[in-house]
């Protein structure tokens, strides 16, 4: 069985997936080349196991290295001028070249609330509507098994969302689009004034209204096909993953169960034998089922990482559909125009011939009250003809908007799946990996348990 599992680890590793511990850092994976080797063995610039970052040239994290570092329980007083208790985390940030050039400054920091970086997602959202935007880390614990608490506050949960939030500003850093954004840049570097600078930028007024949004899903007569084979997509991402996450949670406490209930059977399976046995034997027998009992606890805990990891993704659905909503509001919008224009245009050529074509109220009143005079029709026939103008223009920059809209989202997005397949193909071999050296763990401590047993 040993020789099985090395086989399938070995398997899993030559598909150049590793895992790093502390959660995966790394946002565009290169696709797999080999490497050059030129002359003596170069030194390795990434730590073993660590995934590799594919970034722009003008890529921020080409010039600085950011963290969240830490965080920190606060009480103060709210915008109502009520007593809170919040937690705040501490953004560092390192100019890469001083570092290469061995100078040992330290880093610029400042403190962060999770509202701030919700301000900062809020605002990219509305100024980068073609771009999936990468999500925040839950507000609160979601998909729980019984030992981790869904209290906000609780340490463990501060730590994970600490991690996710260093892991939105790292996706967003190497966005070859967002990097460059002078209000994240100020939200790394800038404390003070900060929400003021967001604010004045007015980007609260260009938001779409979601009951706007709303309307047009519903009243677009010629909706892209790719944008809504990509929204049913998202939907089925998002049931997927929330499906996946949900069984988890429930085997978890199904498997917690079962470590409880198997320890105890073999506490008291052994019990003759550690009475009958030596000191040592016992001492010896008593440890491997104490290890036993806490293997299970390390696999859940390394098994957090990776539902983190899917639960970003679990949040990167709203996003996606947030790209087609905005699709769909300009596909309306130019509808509408377009709309409008052909009114317009049978209007002017009705008055032109003095025929109507369709019922109208303007033909009622013409036939109760008589036709118009010929200045009268003149005068109206400019007037339209000036609106049929502008309207012909609005239509010509509509047309553009959506193009270029369609264009820029359309790269984004298969940017966004090619991140996505490598960073889930990463995180499910990384976890089979894990799962097959608890296996090898669990073999060399029965193996153990042999030998003790045979010293009796």
């Amino acid at each position: 069985m040993e020789d099985d599992l090395d086989r399938l680890e070995n398997l899993a590793k030559t598909n150049k997936m590793h895992f790093s511990g502390d959660r995966c850092k790394v946002l565009y994976l290169e696709e797999e080349e080999e490497e050059e080797e030129e002359g003596g063995g170069e030194e390795e610039t990434a730590e073993a196991g660590a995934p590799v970052f594919t970034m722009m040239e003008d890529c921020l994290l080409k010039k600085i290295e950011i963290s969240v570092s830490e965080a920190e329980k606060r009480t103060g007083r709210n915008a109502m001028n009520m007593q809170e208790t919040y937690t705040a985390y501490l953004v560092e940030t390192r100019a890469v070249e001083l570092q290469a050039e061995g100078h040992s400054f330290p880093p610029d920091s400042l403190w962060r609330r999770y509202s701030e970086f919700e301000l900062l997602r809020n605002y990219l959202l509305v100024n980068y509507p073609h771009v999936i935007v990468p999500p925040l880390p839950e507000k609160r614990a979601e998909f729980v098994w019984h030992k981790l608490s869904a209290d906000n506050m609780d340490p463990d949960f501060v730590e994970r969302r600490r991690i996710g939030l260093e892991n939105f500003l790292l996706r967003v850093a190497s966005h070859p689009i967002l990097c460059q954004d002078r209000i994240f840049n100020a939200f790394l570097t800038q404390e003070g004034g900060w929400k003021e600078i967001v604010n004045e930028t007015g980007f609260q007024l260009k938001s779409d209204s979601r009951l706007k949004a709303l309307n047009a899903t519903f009243r677009v007569k010629n909706p892209d096909k790719r944008f809504t084979e990509l929204k049913h997509y998202s939907d089925e991402l998002q049931s997927v993953i929330s499906h996946l996450l949900r069984v988890r949670a429930v085997s978890i406490s199904h498997q917690e169960f079962d470590r409880i209930t198997r320890s105890d059977r073999l506490s008291l399976t052994l019990l003759p034998f550690l009475v009958s046995g030596r000191d040592s034997v016992n001492s010896g027998c008593l440890l491997l089922v104490d290890r036993y009992a806490a293997s299970i606890d390390d696999i859940l805990e390394e098994e957090e990482h990776y539902a983190d990891q899917l639960k970003e993704y679990l949040f990167y659905a709203e996003a996606l559909r947030a790209v087609c909503r905005k699709h769909e509001l300009l596909q309306y919008e130019l509808e509408t125009v377009a709309q409008d224009l052909t009114s317009k245009k049978q209007q002017c050529e009705e008055l032109a011939t003095g025929t109507v074509r369709t019922f109208s109220l303007k033909g009622m009143t013409s036939k109760l009250f008589g036709q118009e005079t010929p200045e009268q029709r003149e005068a109206k026939i400019k007037v339209l003809e000036e609106q049929i103008h502008e309207g012909e223009e609005q239509l010509q920059a509509k047309n553009l908007e959506s193009r270029d809209f369609v264009k820029s989202a359309w790269a984004d997005i298969e940017r966004f799946k090619e991140q996505k397949n490598h960073d889930l193909k990463e995180a499910l071999i990384s976890y089979a990996v894990m799962q097959i050296s608890m296996c090898k763990k669990g073999i060399q401590v029965w193996t153990n348990a042999k030998e003790c047993f045979s010293k009796m």
